[in-house]
């Protein structure tokens, strides 16, 4: 008895259905971003080792996912370099390439390849799968999509008011109410650690902060004590546990608390000049708050830090993030090239939306309307009038073969299709609504009317 196929761990396969839902998500991601000014660019699934390696920390580069070498893999290793078995060694020779683990690597790659052909500012989007070796979980697969937004070439901080504009305008379309953008910044994360006197402690206290909400006060402290970050320090950043109010009443609780940071001082009137111009500007349904715990992707980010958590309603993780990177393409020998971005995480969205029943009922119907097929002559009129409809962009078809009515009505009825022709007499159609029962006879004018 043969095997039942199945599929690796954290992948999915998408039915129709899925697709049409997925399809309507990235078709109003894709409309925003080409109204805000973003030009679509596309790269390769996969990338040398080495422009991906190093690019995301010990923990990232753990879950890039290598490929091994075209054919004989280990011609490049010797029979004592594999009895020490030193992985790390191994893995160079034997895989050249991986794949993306995220798009914003890969896109400074291209940037810095394409230098001499791109106008900058560039705005670029891009919308492909992804893949990370994580442990696969609800929200978190092995493969995905991300679908990005950033703008190299220019350090105005307009694009970080512009981002959050853009972020606000597809979540508004989509019909997300309660969709929180929060927002930090890496200088004022750098600040708190300089005046606490833990600046060569940064990303260890970061990640610890960023925890807050996961572990709680105590579990921060804790971590932050195993991590070297004395007590004195931690009686320094006890204001962050319970930093409360309005953005505007936040930014001056850091004023006083980085009065002595100069890096501090920067962040903050780089977040007050965002924040000020994106309330003034007005936001359609999204929410935007200031959070200091906020510490993603500190390996590249340098300014502004960006993450959107889903409605309250929802137990979600978030569903999207970005910032802004002074020099990510200085890693590949192009520098002063300041870049800021942000990502939709597709997957994620889609099950909020998915819960929420936000989805409009129009998004997964397919075909419009089906003629029943009673022999090749009647189906060669059918054909013709499904032509018709075609050119005039109605979704027709024909049932293929010449079977019983009632298994033909079965699968309109299976299929979700609204409509159907039972039979054609000269130029009127006997036309069948498959929800209600009603049963009409019309000609092809009356019939595009019912059908558009």
């Amino acid at each position: 008895m043969a095997t039942k196929p199945s599929i690796p761990k954290g992948t999915r396969d998408f039915s129709p259905i899925e697709v049409s839902k997925r399809n309507y998500i990235i078709s109003i991601m894709r409309n925003h971003f080409e109204k805000y000014g973003y030009q679509p660019i596309e790269t390769p699934s996969f990338e040398n080792s080495d422009t991906l390696m190093g690019k995301y920390g010990e923990e990232g580069d753990r879950l890039i996912f290598k490929i091994l070498n075209s054919g004989d893999y280990l011609d490049k290793v010797s029979s004592e370099e594999l009895q020490t078995i030193n992985y790390k060694q191994l893995t160079g020779k034997i895989s050249e390439k991986a794949l993306r683990y995220d798009l914003t690597v890969p896109f400074a790659r291209y940037v810095v390849q394409h230098q001499n052909e791109i106008e900058f500012p560039f705005k670029r989007y891009q919308i492909q799968p992804v893949w990370r070796a994580d442990r696969p979980q609800k929200g978190r697969f092995r493969e995905f999509f991300q679908c990005d937004a950033d703008v190299v070439g220019s350090t105005s901080l307009w694009q970080e008011v512009e981002l959050v504009q853009l972020y606000d305008a597809v979540f508004a379309e989509l019909g997300l109410n309660g969709v929180t953008i929060k927002i930090n910044n890496r200088k004022i994360l750098s600040g708190i650690a300089e005046v606490i006197g833990a600046s060569d402690k940064l990303i260890d206290f970061t990640v610890a902060l960023d925890k807050l909400d996961k572990i709680g006060e105590d579990g921060v402290k804790k971590e932050m004590l195993e991590k070297g970050i004395s007590e004195k320090a931690l009686l320094k950043v006890q204001p962050l546990f319970n930093f409360t109010g309005t953005i505007q009443e936040k930014i001056e609780k850091l004023s006083t608390l980085l009065s002595a940071s100069e890096e501090g001082k920067k962040g903050i009137e780089e977040l007050r000049f965002i924040c000020e111009n994106v309330t003034k500007l007005g936001l359609h349904k999204a929410i935007l708050d200031l959070d200091v715990t906020l510490a993603r992707g500190l390996n590249y980010y340098t300014g502004a830090i960006f993450e959107v958590s889903a409605p309250k309603e929802v137990a979600m993780g978030s569903i999207g993030g970005g910032g802004r990177y002074d020099d990510l393409t200085g890693i590949f020998g192009l520098k002063n090239m300041s870049g800021v971005g942000i990502s939709f995480g597709l997957d994620r969205i889609y099950l909020v939306l998915e819960e929420l029943n936000l989805f409009p009922h129009t998004v997964t119907t397919s075909t419009k309307v089906m003629f029943l097929n009673f022999g090749d002559a009647q189906a060669f009129g059918a054909m013709q009038a499904i032509q018709k409809l075609r050119n005039q962009n109605i979704k027709a078809e024909l049932y293929p073969d010449a079977a019983k009515m009632d298994k033909q009505f079965k699968h309109a009825e299976k299929r979700g299709i609204p409509f159907v022709v039972k039979e054609i007499a000269g130029d009127l159609f006997t036309l069948k609504d498959i929800v209600s029962g009603a049963q009409t006879q019309v000609n092809f004018t009356e019939l595009l009317q019912k059908l558009g």
